[in-house]
Formats: C-alpha cells, structure tokens, sequence
C-alpha cells in the first residue's frame, strides 16, 4: 500500500500489545525494519517481532521501563544502534495507570502519569531528533480522545497528559519543519485493547459504546492506517502538525 515506507528505520513504543503491536505489524508487512519496544511484556512483543518478521519486515526487540529517568533516551539509542538510524519514531507507549476522581488524586499518581505519558515522549523526541535530521524523518504520537473532551471519570490526569501530547506535536512541528523532520499524532477513540480490559468495566465501555455513532468500539488493527499514512513522504509529505481522529465518529473535531 505504502511502497516508500519498505526498509524504513521504525522504532515504536509500547508496541508488545494493543495499537503499539498492530502499529509493528503493520509496518512490517510494508517491509519496513521496526524496533519493537517492550517493557514487562517481554514474551508479547517477541509473538510482535515473529510477527513482523513473518509479514516481510525486520524485527529487533529493546527493552525498557520508559518510566524510569533516561530510559527513553537509551531506547532510542538502542534502536538507532540495531537499525542503523532512525527514519520513524512512533510514540506509542503510555497508560493511565489508574482511575481516580479528584478527591483521590495525589502527587505520586500525577507525577506517575506525566513520567509516561509527558516525560518519556519528550525525551524520546529529543534523543531521536538527531537521528531524524539525517533521515529527514518524522514522529508520529499517539494521543487520545481524552485529549479532546477531558476524559471519562477517574481520567481527568490521563486526559491532560494526551492533551499535552497533541499539543506538543503541533509546537515540534513547527519547530522542525525547516529541517524537514513532520510530526503529527493519532488520536485513538474507544479501541478494545488491553488498555480498556485494565481500566474500564464492562458497564463503562457499553456507555462509551453507546455514545460512538457508528455503535462498536474500534480495534487496533483499525488504528494502523492512520500510522502508515503518516510514515509515507509519498502519501503525506505535506502533511505536519496534524492530529488524525480514529474514534467511528464519537468525536468530529
């Protein structure tokens, strides 16, 4: 579908499970060269990495806790390492890490939230810049419609965070339009991944359901369009600091 995204350098994060693992595959069966990012899931993204390998892509696994100081920075040194550089850098890895309405907030859940859905991208961004200079390559992020509307209960930290990745895509867009390095994020809708089987109920996601109009949630695999279209020069070469709505229409923007 995209034949210039074949033998791209792609690194993404989180991509053992959900939109980070269908991300993966879907640039391997491009033939693009992807380094598959894992944290705890180890067994899960090497099932990715076969995966990939198996569609016609090149598959090197790296580990690393993004929410610990630095390791963003050595995950993108690692991939830059196994892959030779870096053409792509999906931003992907990020998690709500539990529900709590503002009374139950505290400092160490803010601080936990921002380390992985805030900080790690920032660093991220800033260890592979010197690497998309070269490539004249692009990041792509993941956001959310959270990010949009403020969240569902127990969100509202979570929804902060991806409001910031959304607008920060737009600040490095134009930052490092002059170096013709694009970015630009999707913004995922309610996708049934492990995500939603940790966080929401049954009773939440049929609410969230009802409110879709095209009546179903979505499914990572029907997230990797958008992805595939921000990789390609060929496809969206014009196309920078913009956010992609993957929601069945909960949302129009």
């Amino acid at each position: 579908m995209f034949d210039d995204l074949k033998g791209q350098r792609v690194l993404v994060t989180g991509a053992s499970t959900g939109i980070g693992a269908a991300v993966a595959k879907g640039f391997g069966a491009e033939g693009a060269r992807v380094a598959v990012h894992y944290n705890a899931s180890a067994d899960a993204a090497k099932a990715v990495a076969e995966a990939v390998t198996a569609l016609g892509g090149e598959a090197h696994l790296i580990g690393g806790n993004l929410s610990k100081r630095g390791a963003a920075e050595q995950v993108v040194a690692d991939a830059a390492d196994a892959l030779g550089g870096l053409d792509v850098l999906v931003n992907n890895a990020g998690a709500l890490v539990r529900r709590a309405l503002l009374e139950e907030l505290d400092d160490d859940l803010i601080d936990q939230v921002f380390d992985l859905n805030v900080r790690q991208l920032t660093h991220a961004c800033r260890a592979a810049i010197p690497h998309l200079r070269q490539s004249a390559g692009c990041i792509i992020n993941t956001g959310s419609i959270a990010g949009r509307h403020g969240g569902g209960p127990g969100a509202s930290v979570y929804a902060a965070a991806k409001a910031w990745v959304q607008s920060v895509t737009r600040n490095l867009a134009k930052e490092f339009a002059a170096e013709g390095i694009r970015a630009n994020a999707v913004a995922p809708g309610v996708i049934y991944t492990p995500f939603h089987e940790r966080f929401s109920t049954a009773e939440q996601l049929e609410s969230m359901r009802q409110t879709i109009p095209m009546a179903r949630l979505g499914t990572p695999e029907e997230c990797v369009g958008a992805y595939l279209f921000l990789a390609s020069k060929a496809a969206s070469g014009y196309v920078t600091g913009q956010v992609i709505e993957v929601n069945g229409g909960q949302l129009m923007p």
